[in-house]
């Protein structure tokens, strides 16, 4: 009987001190839930930084690569490349004029309208290579001489060794060789006399000459990277 009282005293002892550990692993609970809800959120990533606006000579470079591809795919024409060139060489004349009256660099203004420039052409260089004109060569030897000049030309473009005002002269040959070989063709029904092939051969050598002179006489189409 005393056994019994004893196992049975005990218990309510043993009962309380397990709900008083309940309780306070209940209170360390909250007080940890608590504290994480009310956790501050991670401070917002600043928002990157804005790429840096082209200069005035990465601008020109892009405009004589896209001039490039439009020469070597044939969506510009021997005209169409002159005619662009022959801007491209004023703005670049312009530039030149104003760096030399300030020190060898340019006022806010002046390259606001050099930009503006180069916007008007750049929209002209998609106009011209997306129009329905485009270089027709056709598969014989007048035409495929026609389209190595141009091949050579486009690589003078892209790698700078021709600069704007040599590309639109140089251009400007072939385009009168074509207009002079187009008349010829009208007038014999779609063909070239014997005579006219022989011409035309003749021509596209001293184009040929030209093109080889004015890509190594050293004035390159400048790519110094100036603001």
């Amino acid at each position: 009987m005393k056994f019994t009282w004893v196992r049975w005293g005990v218990l309510p002892v043993v009962v309380l001190m397990a709900g008083s550990m309940a309780l306070a692993q209940d209170q360390s609970g909250s007080q940890t839930s608590g504290q994480s809800q009310s956790s501050p959120a991670p401070a917002a990533q600043p928002a990157p930084a804005s790429k840096p606006a082209p200069s005035i000579a990465q601008r020109k470079e892009n405009q004589q690569d896209r001039i490039a591809n439009g020469v070597k795919s044939g969506q510009l024409t021997a005209g169409e490349t002159a005619n662009l060139e022959t801007k491209e060489a004023a703005i670049n004349g312009e530039t030149k004029a104003d760096r030399a009256a300030n020190g060898g660099k340019l006022t806010a203004a002046e390259k606001a309208k050099v930009n503006k420039q180069q916007n008007n052409l750049s929209k002209q260089i998609y106009k011209d290579k997306h129009n329905a004109n485009t270089a027709k060569y056709g598969n014989n030897k007048v035409g495929q001489r026609r389209e190595n000049q141009q091949d050579r030309i486009a690589q003078g473009i892209k790698s700078g060794k021709l600069s704007a005002g040599q590309t639109a002269k140089l251009e400007n040959q072939q385009k009168g060789i074509n207009q002079q070989v187009s008349a010829d063709r009208k007038a014999n029904g779609g063909k070239l006399a014997s005579a006219e092939k022989k011409q035309v051969n003749h021509e596209q050598n001293q184009a040929s000459k030209n093109i080889y002179h004015k890509k190594h006489n050293g004035a390159t189409q400048a790519t110094a990277k100036k603001p």
